[in-house]
Parts: C-alpha cells; structure tokens; sequence
C-alpha cells in the first residue's frame, strides 16, 4: 500500500465528505472508490473499518473515517479525516437547519427534498452492492439477505446482526 501526505488525505476527506449528499452510505462508497484506487487501503481493511464503525456508538461515518484515516496514516490520519469529513458539513448543517424554518411551507422546496430522499436510497444500494460485489456467493447473499430481515422485520440492533454473521462466517469458512 501506498502512503500518501497527510495534506492528501484530508484533502481526499474534505472533497468527498462535503460534496457527498445522503449521509454516510454514499460517503463511505466514494471513499471505498478513491481509497482503493489509490491504493492506500485494502479492500479488507475498508470492510473491516465499515463493519466496526457500524457496531459503534454514535455516528458511524466518523467512526468509520477514524478508522480508516489510521489504516491510512496513523492517529494523525485519523484526527485529519474526521476533522475534515465533518466540520465544514457540519457548520452547513445549522445554517441550512435555521433555513428550514422558512421553507417547510413552500411545495417546491419540500418536493426537492422528496427528490432528494429518493435518490438518497438509490445511492445507499449502490454502497451496498459495492461493499457485497467482492463477495458475491450463496453466503453473501444469504448473511446480507438475513441481515436486511433482522433489521427491518424484527428490528434487531446491528450488534447482534454483525456478531451473528460473524460468528456463522467463522464457522462456514473454506478450510483451504
């Protein structure tokens, strides 16, 4: 693997995390993208950093690009990718909060934001396929098909549904 600057990979975090709309899923996605491009991470260590961050409390984009900022460069890629990843969004995010208040009225801008929700969602199956697609067989179907119903249907918690798989993937694995 290669290693970049520290200016380099908070640059990388700072133009995806701040021009990426949906939330984390999308995010996560580009940055599997550029991240393994340019070979400074593993597709490994990506589901790796994906799967913790999802087991972790609070948000889970930060938990990821902490994560993944240290597979990168250490605790110093760490601090660089969350700190970038977030706070230029997250000052957006008030001002666009405050902003609402005068547009919730208005069915152009409400229509917009349906829009966007829905597009939200295709994107969030584009990071899932694109998270699955390396391990695609009868097992990745089955551990994400069993997943998505423990969520949904009988909302289990992602603790229980990640240490399931987990533990049926360690039991299930080729002995080669």
């Amino acid at each position: 693997m290669t290693k970049p600057s520290l200016a380099s990979l908070t640059n990388l975090y700072l133009k995806i995390g701040n021009t990426t709309f949906g939330g984390g899923n999308p995010t996560m996605a580009l940055l599997q993208r550029e991240l393994t491009r340019r070979g400074w991470i593993t597709r490994e260590d990506f589901a790796l950093a994906y799967a913790l961050a999802r087991v972790t409390p609070g948000t889970n984009i930060l938990a990821f690009c902490a994560a993944t900022g240290e597979r990168v460069l250490g605790l110093g890629g760490a601090f660089a990718a969350v700190l970038a990843v977030s706070l230029p969004s997250a000052i957006l995010a008030v001002l666009l909060t405050r902003g609402f208040e005068t547009w919730r009225s208005h069915p152009l801008a409400m229509a917009a934001i349906g829009g966007t929700v829905a597009a939200v969602a295709g994107m969030m199956w584009a990071s899932v396929w694109l998270l699955v697609r390396p391990y695609i067989g009868w097992r990745a179907l089955l551990f994400t098909g069993g997943a998505f119903l423990a969520a949904w249907k009988f909302d289990v918690t992602p603790v229980p549904v990640i240490l399931a798989a987990a533990l049926a993937g360690y039991v299930w694995a080729d002995r080669k």
